[in-house]
């Protein structure tokens, strides 16, 4: 499969974050990562991978798709 060069897999980590009203900090605690690991997620610089955007979704009680963005554009 061929990924245009502007085409970006992006989380929505830091939105989810910010609705649970919890930090990278407290998430790094919660995971055993490092802050700045979970600051780069949370920013989008890096991606975690789908076994550490589930162990995520656990702690946070989230649908595992939440945290994840759409790759697909809703056409209007």
């Amino acid at each position: 499969m061929d990924i245009k060069q502007n085409d970006k897999v992006e989380n929505r980590l830091k939105a989810v974050l910010a609705d649970k009203k919890k930090t990278c900090r407290w998430l790094a605690n919660e995971i055993g990562r490092n802050e700045n690991t979970v600051s780069r997620w949370c920013s989008n610089k890096v991606q975690p991978s789908l076994d550490q955007l589930r162990e995520i979704a656990d702690i946070l009680d989230v649908d595992i798709r939440t945290l994840i963005r759409s790759n697909k554009e809703v056409a209007e």
